[in-house]
């Protein structure tokens, strides 16, 4: 259990649950149990955001003594039914964050999803066609959920559950010409206007582990296929 002043979090993405697989997470939320305090959980859940792959990743989740604390990826959107996925994520009790904030042990858990933009010079703008603009508006509005979120907080050690990356640095590994649809840096840019412990993030399947914002705050790209310090499909934070 956490002590007054660590809490141990084990951060993992993309599990990509499938209606048909054959293997099962039940060990590995296990082993998590007795190794960390909360897990978190940053986004694809399910491969196809199917009611029943929610359903058989609660199942799974029952192994998970901690609390688990999630946000949605993309891949969970695929079938739109994203209000039924959520409704049985939570009732399995999994803190699905969308723009909101829960404290766990006196840690602050801020999460959104996040969405695809672009880094630093090459961000994309608002200009030209209204499929851009509409674009470029749903980046601008997560960067915004995010602040709005961020001013929930109370906790004085906070850490940031995103999908989407909020630096180039952990995409790297990727194709470059993939890098605008993997994450955005005005998730950073609102990252740095507040004091954050750590940034957790998924969906780069082939990125690296670790960088930071230009503001200092620690980003890990916790995706399951990125190699960790653990040797395991999760990281294990401090906080």
């Amino acid at each position: 259990m956490a002590d007054q002043n660590t809490l141990k979090i084990a951060a993992m993405g993309d599990l990509h649950v499938k209606e048909e697989q054959n293997t099962s997470f039940r060990d590995l939320f296990g082993e998590i149990s007795h190794a960390a305090d909360v897990l978190v959980i940053t986004g694809d859940l399910t491969d196809l955001g199917k009611p029943r792959e929610a359903e058989i990743l609660a199942e799974d989740l029952r192994a998970c003594s901690v609390p688990v604390v999630a946000v949605l990826g993309n891949h969970d959107y695929e079938s739109a039914a994203v209000e039924e996925v959520s409704q049985i994520l939570r009732h399995a009790g999994v803190h699905l964050l969308d723009g909101q904030a829960t404290e766990i042990d006196g840690v602050g858990f801020v999460g959104v999803k996040g969405f695809i933009g672009g880094f630093g010079r090459r961000m994309l703008g608002s200009f030209g066609e209204p499929a851009i603009k509409t674009m470029v508006a749903e980046s601008v509005n997560e960067a915004i959920r995010l602040e709005n979120a961020m001013r929930q907080v109370r906790a004085e050690r906070v850490v940031v559950v995103l999908h989407y990356s909020p630096i180039l640095e952990t995409v790297a590994g990727e194709p470059p010409e993939i890098f605008p649809f993997l994450g955005s840096s005005r998730l950073a840019e609102t990252i740095d206007r507040f004091q954050v412990s750590a940034v957790v993030h998924g969906h780069a399947h082939r990125g690296a582990y670790e960088g930071r914002t230009p503001g200092g705050a620690r980003v890990y790209n916790v995706a399951a296929h990125v190699e960790k310090p653990t040797g395991r499909p999760y990281a294990l934070l401090e906080i």
